[in-house]
């Protein structure tokens, strides 16, 4: 199946139930892995674009299942040029083995996550605000700091274990993604689990170079707004699909320093495409399991996922 066929026969018919049930059905993971889309990351770097549209595709159809799929790429891309890579690398392209990433040790200031090194490996101790995927991964990518500013990524299981907790959160739209607040007490890691290491302030940049991506989840939410608009006011509908396409340009081409901008765009535009949606169904978008309702929580909820101060600054500047 192509990713449009996706969306539109498995994805979106069963968004509103996938919300009810409060978690991704497996099926839907296994499609994608079928399909060879968890491999996407391992493509070659000329097909970004493509790939982006890919993301955006899948988003149109169910953002929940999205968004536990989409964590699973850039630990594709850290194993891949890592030690660990003969162990994991095929498994996790193949969607064999599915990621997600706990990245309490990136949070600018004081680190939420901290690493210590000990005779045989590491010891972590803190907490992972935001951890997407608990039940539906096999490993996490778990991104620590130590003493010294040194960022460590380690690959462990996405289990129970001794010195690790979690907490559900209770979120405003894609509860099915089973988001949870991850806490470390003396978790030991061994040694040969160690993904890389980098100066953290080196990391701003390279975080910079990657906000493109979560751009693509706001383009989906937008598109599929737009597609259920049209038959109640197609000139409307029309109105917005050019400025989606606009906007996907402007993401395409930004710079690093040009991405927060473009970033606010593709949010801003899912939340009027929605607002949209939601007015012209009238008063029964309020009623539980209807799209319209559920697809403007969800572009609410893509105001804030993934932002930066800039991206931040420039939404409330749009605002004011």
């Amino acid at each position: 199946m192509t990713p449009r066929e996706i969306a539109d026969e498995v994805l979106f018919p069963a968004a509103a139930g996938v919300e009810a049930a409060g978690i991704v059905p497996i099926g839907h993971l296994d499609l994608l892995a079928s399909e060879g889309l968890y491999g996407l990351a391992a493509e070659p770097a000329e097909d970004r674009a493509a790939n982006f549209r890919v993301v955006e595709t899948l988003a149109s159809g169910c953002l929940a299942t999205t968004f536990v799929w989409m964590q699973h790429h850039g630990v594709l891309r850290a194993v891949g040029d890592s030690p660990l890579r003969e162990g994991f690398f095929e498994g996790l392209r193949s969607g064999r083995v599915r990621a997600g990433t706990a990245q309490g040790g990136l949070r600018p200031g004081p680190p939420l996550l901290r690493v210590t090194r000990f005779s045989g490996g590491f010891v972590l101790d803190g907490e992972a605000p935001w951890v997407t995927g608990w039940g539906l991964v096999d490993v996490l990518l778990v991104a620590a700091r130590s003493e010294d500013d040194l960022c460590h990524w380690f690959l462990v299981d996405a289990v129970p274990s001794a010195g690790l907790s979690v907490e559900p959160l209770d979120l405003v739209a894609v509860t099915a993604s089973r988001t949870v607040h991850m806490r470390f007490t003396g978790y030991a890691v061994p040694a040969d689990l160690l993904v890389a290491t980098l100066p953290f302030d080196q990391w701003p940049e390279r975080d910079a170079a990657g906000l493109r991506g979560n751009g693509s989840l706001a383009l989906g939410v937008a598109t599929r707004c737009v597609r259920l608009l049209a038959p109640a006011d197609e000139g409307l509908a029309a109105e917005l699909a050019s400025t989606v396409e606009t906007v996907r340009s402007e993401l395409d081409r930004a710079t690093p320093v040009e991405l927060p901008a473009a970033r606010a765009s593709a949010s801003a535009l899912a939340l009027r495409c929605a607002t949209a949606l939601l007015v012209a169904a009238g008063a029964r978008s309020v009623l539980a399991g209807q799209d319209a309702g559920r697809l403007l929580r969800e572009a609410a909820f893509l105001q804030v996922f993934g932002s930066r101060p800039a991206i931040r600054a420039e939404l409330l500047h749009r605002l004011a």
